[in-house]
Order: C-alpha cells, then structure tokens, then sequence
C-alpha cells in the first residue's frame, strides 16, 4: 500500500486479510473489529487515482467528507451497521469488478 494511486489490487489485498466473505459484517452489525479496516479504505479512496475514479462517486464523496470530518458523514459512518454496509458494497463491486476483468483477459486470444 506505498502506492500514491491506488488500484483495485489494493483494494483487494486490505479486505484478503479480513477474509473472503464479508458476509460477517452483518451478522455482527454492531462488531467494530471492521474499524481499522474502514479506516484504511477511506485512506485509500481520497487519493487520486484512475481506478478510484472509475468508482461511483458516492463512495468517494462520503470517504472524503468522512476524513474531513464533516460532522453529518463522521455520525452517518459512526455507526458501524453503516460503515459495514459500506464496505461491503464496495468489496462486491470491486470483487466483480476484478472477476469480469480476469474472465475479458482470459478471452483475448
């Protein structure tokens, strides 16, 4: 994570250490061992980077809204349920994201 533009690998390599089903996250909506994580996706979200734009804004209006401490994202994201939900949409996206572009890779001749 040295990298200045981050990139879905990065991504990738956070939520890997947290397991490949984040599907934990909302059987313990209110378990805040995710926080760290949360945390370090926010930090990647606020740097420029291609891949970072190709990612719906909303999730990089609210990491950077977030970090700057704008006082209704830091209570919307102080909840954990939200910030869970958070990063599980975007683990998905980013997952298919990366899954669709092995299988486009796999198909060129």
């Amino acid at each position: 994570m040295s990298r200045s533009q981050p990139d879905a690998q990065d991504y990738l390599n956070l939520f890997r250490i947290y397991g490949d089903d984040l599907g934990s996250l909302y059987r313990e909506p209110d378990d805040d061992r995710y926080a760290l994580l949360f945390e370090q996706i926010v930090r990647l979200l606020i740097k420029p980077s291609p891949f970072n734009r190709s990612l719906p804004e909303p999730f990089r209006v609210s990491a950077r809204r977030y970090h700057e401490g704008d006082p209704a994202r830091v209570k919307h994201l102080g909840h954990p349920a939200n910030r869970h939900f958070m990063l599980c949409d975007l683990h998905d996206l980013i997952r298919l994201r990366s899954h669709v572009a092995r299988s486009h890779r796999k198909d060129l001749p």
